[in-house]
């Protein structure tokens, strides 16, 4: 059951769940760090080492990459009702990230051409959790922006099981063109697709969420490649009045705290007879989920239902938390969208549940969490895109603009500056 707050208590759940992943990842950063100098020193070795400690595998240096013919005959075990369910969602998701797409320009003057360009990043990896879920939603949501963003090459790095890669996680790949698939996870992963190894080839940015470890190893490996972001444990916030049915809200808070002990679900609700009812409906329904244990630890550490004075209030909490997911069950739903200034994805009406947005509806589900809905997004196209300028100038324009240059530059004391502009027009 959900812990019941008063607004003014709230302050006592904000900070417990800012706290849940310091001293985690504290001790995550010191044994990524670890891993990392050890892939660094001894490149495919400590690789096959950390594989065969953590995923119990034991692998070689020419057989970290499925060949094509291992992902073909993987494909080929894949469930054709659960293909043909991928294809349907990656047509959803491709047809709203198309839209994401940016155009180079020019800006053309007299004697001036301006410009950006816009090109796709070279490589991209892109990391699929192999832990106690399977997520071959999680290939669609990275592979296909890239894609569209036309990025070069495409890997998937999942850690490698004893009965080899699932056929879900192949199936997905081919569904959105990957060109290869890395039997290696972990922050060993990070680190050699970071640095690359004799066996593995470095990349230039690296997404899609991971264990605690993951996420450490690629903030330490943030600079010598690019990340999407440090993801924290997934959360959902539902703000929901009187009019919203408990038992669809009860249902959708479980299913967030199914990921992890660390999931957050949380109910801001102006109505405590509204909020007795959600947590009977909890009661009810946890009896029959699979993951039952790990959905009461996270409730019981991580749940919370906030009763606040009014809607507007919810709101002005949802703003402050910064959900990765925001659900809005409540009666002026599309009214209220503009009042929302951080959430990383909202949610609206009865019939829009968080599992939409997860699967099938189009928009991304790798979002920023931890409250970093307030200042970053989730991925998209321009995630895997890079945008440079360029700047010509004739000698006529330059000359009509050489004093307001040499004077800006000869203000920061930057004396060299001024002198490249002016050693073009001095006799």
């Amino acid at each position: 059951m959900l812990k019941i707050y008063d607004k003014s208590r709230a302050g006592e759940l904000y900070k417990k769940l800012k706290d849940r992943m310091e001293g985690a990842f504290d001790d995550a950063l010191s044994a990524a760090g670890r891993i990392i100098a050890d892939v660094k020193d001894k490149g495919d070795e400590a690789v096959k080492f950390y594989t065969e400690k953590f995923d119990g595998v034991s692998a070689e240096a020419g057989d970290f990459y499925m060949t094509d013919k291992e992902i073909d005959e993987i494909y080929g075990k894949c469930d054709k009702k659960l293909i043909a369910v991928m294809e349907k969602a990656a047509e959803n998701i491709e047809e709203y990230h198309k839209k994401q797409a940016q155009n180079s320009y020019v800006i053309t003057k007299e004697g001036i051409i301006l410009g950006q360009r816009v090109t796709p990043l070279e490589r991209v990896a892109m990391y699929v959790p192999g832990g106690s879920a399977l997520y071959p939603s999680t290939v669609l949501m990275n592979a296909i922006p890239a894609k569209i963003a036309k990025v070069k090459e495409m890997t998937i790095a999942t850690p490698p099981k004893k009965d080899g890669i699932k056929p879900e996680i192949a199936a997905a790949a081919r569904i959105c063109g990957v060109d290869k698939i890395l039997k290696v996870g972990g922050a060993q992963a990070v680190a050699a697709l970071a640095y690359g190894t004799n066996s593995i080839q470095k990349t230039d940015k690296i997404t899609g969420p991971g264990n605690i470890y993951v996420a450490a190893a690629k903030k330490l490996v943030y600079g010598a490649v690019d990340i999407d972001m440090i993801a924290g444990p997934s959360e959902i916030l539902v703000i929901a009045d009187k009019s919203a049915d408990p038992e669809y809200i009860a249902a959708d808070l479980l299913s967030q705290a199914e990921h992890d002990v660390l999931a957050s679900s949380l109910l801001v609700t102006d109505n405590g007879e509204f909020a007795a009812r959600v947590n009977a409906e909890i009661e009810k329904q946890i009896k029959n989920l699979s993951r039952r244990d790990i959905i009461v630890k996270s409730l019981e550490e991580y749940g919370g239902c906030i009763l606040c004075g009014s809607i507007d209030e919810a709101i002005e909490i949802a703003n402050e938390t910064a959900p990765e997911h925001l659900e809005l069950a409540v009666e002026d739903c599309f009214d209220r969208l503009a009042s929302v200034k951080n959430a990383g994805s909202v949610f609206l009406g009865a019939y829009s549940p968080e599992a939409l947005g997860d699967y099938f509806a189009g928009t991304n589900h790798v979002l920023p969490t931890n409250g970093t809905a307030r200042f970053s997004s989730g991925l998209g196209v321009d995630s895997f895109v890079k945008k440079s300028s360029f700047v010509y100038y004739s000698k006529e324009k330059l000359k009509e603009a050489k004093d307001f240059i040499t004077e800006f530059a000869e203000s920061e004391k930057l004396t060299a500056h001024a002198n490249s502009i002016k050693v073009r027009f001095d006799v």
